[in-house]
């Protein structure tokens, strides 16, 4: 039995998420609820009690009566209401018939998610082709002992953060409306000095809506020096994982990398919340590049992070690739190909800008 949940159906995709054994907050309701970029749904495949959900968002393509479908930004992927290790190889070869099905039935092209580091969705996903090997993600197990966490730093980032903290460094937890709008004012700053497009310039609404979620828990930490703020980040806890979401620095301080003590900070706050990890994520396009290196500076515990790139009419796909005028051949890392303009600007990936 399948079922597709529209964002309208709020009560239902709750049930679901909350009914799984792993989720995070990429899979959330509200989470999706935020997403503008197309209509978000939730497709269910049900045997008696056990149940296989996807999140997803569907999006028109241009000048067509088609469809693609993509994911929200962050590790989304499948969840469900067992271990996908516990889930038999039955029923999840009866979860491939049905949604490929549902993708031919209603003018499916394609299919993007990203896939979660944590969960083990490759032994459902691996029944599809498509799996992309995207890179690794950097996690700080808050699970050892502080001096463990921080011996695993490298010993000049040690050196730098014990300088920094003593020249008057503090960290707060904030939340009115004066510090979201300071926090914004920092990351749009950034993210121009970044020449990111106006799809990364999120709002102080955004910001706002993120730290009222009820699905959640989100917080925004400032770092100060004095009075005056230096680096601010968002975090998001869900279950036993804090994932650093957004971060952001004063151009004012770059010269002593904040960003280097919030993140030794905010890590012991997740310990005083009980949490098992923080996830820093990955490099710029999820590259081992000089941001993948620096979110290693403190810790060697690497994840694999993969994506499901999936073309379910391929004979649509190449007439999509003939009408933009597209090769096929084209050694690019996008996807779907189709969607892809040679004068954008290369993606910008925002989760855990630490350059500075």
């Amino acid at each position: 039995m399948i079922q597709v949940i529209s964002i309208h159906q709020e009560k239902e995709w709750k049930q679901f998420v909350s009914k799984s054994e792993n989720y995070d907050f990429y899979h959330t309701w509200y989470y999706h609820n935020m997403d503008k970029s197309g209509k978000p749904i939730l497709f269910v495949y049900k045997e008696k009690d056990d149940f296989i959900a996807f999140p997803l968002i569907k999006r028109v393509i241009p000048n067509s009566n088609l469809f693609d479908l993509t994911s929200v930004y962050g590790y989304s992927g499948p969840i469900s209401n067992k271990c996908f290790d516990q889930i038999s190889n039955q029923m999840k070869e009866n979860f491939k018939i049905e949604f490929e099905f549902f993708l031919k039935e209603n003018g499916y092209i394609s299919v993007f998610s990203r896939l979660h580091p944590f969960f083990n969705q490759l032994s459902l996903m691996e029944k599809f082709d498509g799996i992309y090997d995207n890179g690794l993600t950097v996690v700080i197990d808050l699970r050892t002992t502080i001096d463990e966490q921080r011996s695993n730093y490298q010993s000049k980032l040690r050196r730098h953060i014990n300088k920094i903290r003593k020249l008057g460094f503090y960290l707060k937890e904030v939340n009115s409306i004066a510090d979201i709008r300071e926090f914004t004012a920092l990351y749009i700053e950034n993210m121009k000095r970044l020449g990111a497009n106006d799809s990364y310039m999120f709002t102080e609404e955004y910001f706002q809506s993120l730290l009222m979620a009820e699905d959640f828990d989100a917080k925004l930490f400032m770092l100060y020096l004095e009075n005056e703020a230096v680096c601010g980040e968002v975090v998001i806890c869900t279950k036993k994982i804090m994932q650093s979401h957004l971060l952001a620095s004063s151009n004012k301080y770059n010269g002593y990398s904040p960003t280097k003590l919030i993140t030794d900070e905010v890590s012991l706050v997740g310990r005083q919340l009980g949490m098992h990890f923080y996830s820093l994520g990955g490099g710029l396009g999820f590259k081992q590049d000089s941001l993948f290196h620096f979110k290693s500076l403190f810790s060697k515990f690497f994840m694999d992070f993969k994506s499901w790139r999936y073309i379910a009419n391929e004979e649509n796909y190449n007439l999509l690739l003939k009408e933009s005028n597209i090769d096929p051949e084209l050694r690019v890392d996008f996807f779907p190909l189709y969607r892809y303009q040679s004068t954008e600007k290369r993606e910008i990936i925002i989760e855990n800008i630490l350059e500075n």
